[in-house]
């Protein structure tokens, strides 16, 4: 599409490119005939045959795009305009005019789509990162197969130094991978059994046996690949109001110059003159800088993303990222590791390891990070699990499940208020561990409390970094949790965190990010899943360390593949990159529209001048544009 975004890729050298291997035919054909006539070794037929050769080679592609827009969507499209204008100027007999409009304006559109395709060839060629072959495992014995063969549940071997074929979870030996081609971290990992690695990771010194996950075609890094692309298909308001615009602006650009085609026959003016003031008016007021300012922007801030781990899913985010006023926080496994552990036991009948035994009874079918520490507790004690039946989960305040036929609840403090059960007796212990930092479980019936266990979780390194680059950017923080005031104001405070909303349910965080949002665009962190309603209600939701979920990255706006806050700031600095680099654009194609279009319908300039000026500008704006896919 002319002026637009190919979706097509392409890998080739860029003179190998279509398009632009015709309009560099044509230019030389244009060129050669030019110089020849002016050194009198052919005639002034002779060169204008040559001109007629090059013009139909030169606007074989742009040209053809142009009238299929005319006859299949009935638009009225840029590339109409210069072939009107292309026409024009031949009846004028204004050949090298023709020739040159042909291929100037031939090699720009050439330069713009091969950039897209290009943009789009290099999203996917980390689909290359990932070996072609894989040694697979069968009853014993290894063989060298093509990894797209590779199924979930195939055992295949990675040695030291290879790349990982596809997603698989660890059954045998320990190394350290390089997973930046999905994570787009660069820091080595350590993994062992039982661990997950993805496609295209880096095996570091040790020979590790894996379980597939996920087939070739599967695998977390084709998902990447496929969402970027599908993103960069996603136009934001700003894209479609400029599609818009463009549809209502270039028929109006075709009527005028028509229009200029009356005035000699009202005015009785020189009908040479106003003819070709019609053709240069075609092509200075074409607006392809315009009109590409946007997608060029969108289209590498996307990819650039994609490239460094973090999956913007369509324009809109992109621009959403540039405005957002708050971040709001989940605080367990975003703002802290999510890898809690039982730091006391105090029971107030019985002993603790029959406490814990109870405790991780109710927690073994739980997927909540506490839960999961209390069972670990309890393993590294060698206490068996009591074991429970009619599991459930209670969103955002503990589980019950039946033990020994009785029913027995493990939770926050709020829910066994709601069993109407007294406090009154553990206030100082319950004060005193919270004050600390600490998450407090509390075990026991609807009869009464059995016993409590404390549990901290360590906050990430980073995120007290991350919380003051977010001021610098003028962003204010919010920290939105289901734990208790004490635990999350203390948790803030360290941080530096602006403002906290603690003891929340999902629901509580759907309305507070509700709230947040009546002060301006919201931005919500969370890991995808258990914040799945708040990551929808805001402006934008991000999930972390969605590398290998599916859930989590679904649930979000965009996904940040690594477990890692400080790809937050660099997605909100793309997003602010891309919409200063649009506004940049947009801002000179309209300078160069405000000139050019004066200085055409005044007769200043001639076609070959507005020829130069009109692609020089298109071709300004795509390279501004590229600027995008860095954050810097």
């Amino acid at each position: 599409m002319a002026c637009g975004c190919s979706n097509e890729e392409f890998s080739g050298e860029w003179w190998q490119y279509p398009p632009l291997r015709n309009a560099l035919i044509a230019g030389v054909i244009a060129a050669g005939a030019w110089l020849l006539a002016r050194g009198g070794v052919i005639g002034a037929t002779t060169e204008v045959a040559l001109f007629w050769l090059a013009i139909p080679i030169g606007a074989w592609y742009w040209a053809r795009e142009g009238i299929e827009e005319l006859v299949h969507e009935h638009e009225v499209g840029i590339s109409l305009l210069m072939i009107a204008a292309t026409v024009g100027s031949g009846i004028l007999g204004l050949w090298e005019e023709a020739a040159a409009l042909v291929v100037l304006y031939g090699a720009a559109e050439g330069i713009e789509e091969f950039t897209f395709a290009r943009t789009r060839t290099a999203i996917r060629a980390l689909l290359d990162l990932a070996p072609k072959e894989a040694h697979r495992l069968r009853d014993g014995r290894e063989t060298t197969v093509p990894a797209e063969t590779l199924q979930a549940g195939d055992l295949f071997l990675v040695r030291p130094g290879e790349a990982v074929p596809t997603d698989g979870v660890i059954v045998e030996g320990h190394s350290s991978l390089d997973d930046s081609p999905v994570t787009g971290e660069s820091v080595a990992v350590d993994k062992g059994p039982g661990d997950k690695v993805f496609a295209a990771s880096i095996n570091g010194q040790g020979a590790l046996t894996v379980r597939a996950s996920a087939g070739f075609s599967d695998n977390t890094l084709a998902r990447i690949i496929h969402l970027v692309e599908e993103a960069q298909d996603r136009k934001g308001r700003a894209q479609l109001w400029m599609e818009r615009f463009g549809r209502r602006y270039s028929p109006a650009v075709l009527g005028t110059s028509l229009l200029f085609l009356l005035v000699p026959w009202l005015t009785g003016g020189d009908g040479a003159a106003w003819a070709e003031r019609a053709v240069v008016l075609l092509v200075a007021a074409a607006p392809c800088a315009l009109v590409i300012s946007l997608p060029i922007a969108m289209a590498a801030g996307i990819a650039g993303a994609g490239r460094r781990g973090i999956l913007i899913k369509g324009g809109a985010h992109l621009e959403h990222l540039a405005t957002i006023h708050t971040v709001a926080f989940d605080k367990t496994g975003t703002l802290t590791y999510g890898r809690p552990q039982v730091t006391e036991i105090r029971t107030f009948e019985g002993d603790e390891n029959e406490l814990l035994a109870l405790a991780a009874g109710l927690e073994a079918n739980s997927e909540h990070p506490l839960a999961r520490a209390i069972v670990a507790a309890a393993s590294e004690r060698g206490i068996e699990p009591r074991p429970a039946r009619a599991f459930q989960a209670r969103s955002g305040s503990g589980a019950s499940a039946n033990i020994d036929g009785q029913t027995w609840f493990a939770g926050n403090p709020g829910l066994f208020r709601d069993l109407g059960l007294s406090l009154d007796d553990f206030e100082e212990p319950l004060q005193r561990l919270q004050s600390d930092g600490k998450t407090v479980i509390l075990i026991g019936t609807e009869n009464g409390i059995r016993g409590l266990i404390a549990l901290q979780d360590s906050l990430r390194e980073n995120a007290r970094r991350v919380v003051e680059e977010l001021h610098a950017m003028g962003i204010r923080t919010v920290m939105l949790s289901g734990d208790n005031e004490r635990t999350a104001r203390r948790v803030a405070q360290q941080l530096g965190i602006d403002d906290v909303r603690a003891g929340l349910k999902p629901e509580d965080k759907v309305d507070a990010v509700g709230e947040l949002m009546r002060r301006g665009p919201v931005l919500m962190v969370g890991d995808g899943v258990n914040d799945a309603p708040a990551l929808a209600a805001a402006t934008c939701g991000v999930a972390m360390g969605a590398a290998g979920t599916d859930a989590a990255i679904e649930a979000a706006d965009i996904a940040l593949m690594a477990d890692d806050l400080d790809k937050l700031t660099e997605a909100l600095r793309l997003g602010r990159k891309a919409r200063r680099v649009s506004l940049q654009n947009i801002v000179f194609a309209i300078l160069v529209l405000a000139i050019l279009i004066p200085a055409g319908v005044g007769g200043l300039i001639s076609i070959a001048v507005a020829v130069l000026a009109h692609e020089a500008s298109e071709l300004l704006a795509v390279a501004n544009g590229l600027r995008a896919a860095t954050p810097k």
